[in-house]
């Protein structure tokens, strides 16, 4: 059986599951972006309007990201502690790895179902039905696909927020083929607003965030080889909103000498959680998966103890070649 049909296969699984299902718990990964909360979300607004009990959770951070909120429509978000301990169907979305599900990863093991979707072409696969296909843009196209099996309508509240992780995952569609592009369409026409969504998403930020945005670009170190890294210390991560500190990625990203950005976030005294983003000639997933992360060959990132030096160490360590400190 070759890919697509494994995948088609996948979709009418995951679609005949959830369409019996009379408890279904979505999990995003932690610290959920628009596309693992986008695809939860989006599945589990249009299985309530089927009758369904519906729960989406993520294990952390405690609040949903501010520019993501507005995505619940119904009020499916639930903190985790309030999630049901052994649901009849869980739905993973765009966790590239159980790790990734945090405390929740637990229900793993006491769900009677479980689903997987995801397009991280790290993920080694796992739950009872994986819907797992690297080719697609984001794992909202996947959602997409479960919810066209399920014969389930494309409102506006949905729509919302299948774009939300289409127009994110790709760049503002930089990186979209001609499917997510005719996806996009769809999704408008069924009611989806991409200027207010593109705003609240990508391009909003308050103006107190310029003052921490400019320690980040004063921090910033091209390397001989190419490596362009910042650190953004413990004091400006819990100062500012997740949106503002994962955006700094974005910005360093755009230096023309740069072959990898690597985003150095400080989450506790000698935790870092580290963003890295490719030019196109290193696969950042390949280095990510090396240091016990993930993702993408033009995206990916991994968490790491230690302090700033060690984890820039273990960078230069896992790229592909010979790469010495400056």
């Amino acid at each position: 059986m070759n890919g697509i049909a494994v995948v088609d296969r996948a979709v009418a699984e995951a679609a005949a599951a959830l369409a019996r299902a009379r408890e279904v718990v979505l999990v995003a990964h932690v610290d959920p972006d628009a596309d693992a909360l986008g695809s939860a979300l989006a599945l589990g607004t249009a299985l309530h309007r089927r009758g369904a009990g519906v729960q989406v959770a993520f294990a952390s951070p405690e609040r949903v990201p501010e520019s993501l909120a507005p995505l619940d429509a119904l009020g499916l978000l639930v903190p985790p502690a309030d999630v049901s301990a052994a649901p009849e169907v869980l739905v993973s979305c765009d966790a590239a790895d159980p790790g990734r599900l945090g405390s929740l990863g637990r229900l793993l093991d006491t769900a009677r179902c479980t689903v997987m979707l995801d397009h991280h072409g790290t993920n080694p696969g796992f739950g009872d039905i994986r819907v797992l296909d690297p080719a697609a843009e984001a794992t909202v196209v996947l959602a997409h696909r479960v919810l066209v099996e399920l014969g389930a309508p494309l409102d506006a509240d949905v729509a919302r927020c299948l774009y939300a992780g289409l127009v994110t995952d790709t760049r503002g569609f930089r990186t979209a083929g001609p499917a997510a592009y005719r996806l996009g369409a769809e999704l408008v026409e069924a009611g989806a607003d991409p200027a207010a969504l593109t705003r609240t998403l990508m391009d909003s930020h308050p103006f107190a965030w310029f003052e921490g945005l400019g320690r980040a670009l004063e921090r910033a170190v091209l390397e001989p080889s190419g490596l362009l890294h910042t650190t953004i210390p413990l004091a400006d991560v819990l100062r500012y909103r997740s949106e503002e500190i994962d955006s700094v990625v974005d910005v360093l990203r755009t230096a023309v000498e740069a072959e990898v950005v690597a985003s150095v976030m400080q989450v506790e005294e000698r935790r870092w959680r580290v963003s890295l983003r490719s030019a196109g000639t290193v696969d950042v997933a390949a280095v990510a998966t090396a240091l016990g992360g993930g993702g993408h060959a033009m995206a990916a990132g991994f968490t790491r103890e230690g302090s700033e030096q060690e984890v820039l160490a273990a960078i230069r360590a896992a790229w592909p070649g010979d790469v010495a400190a400056p």
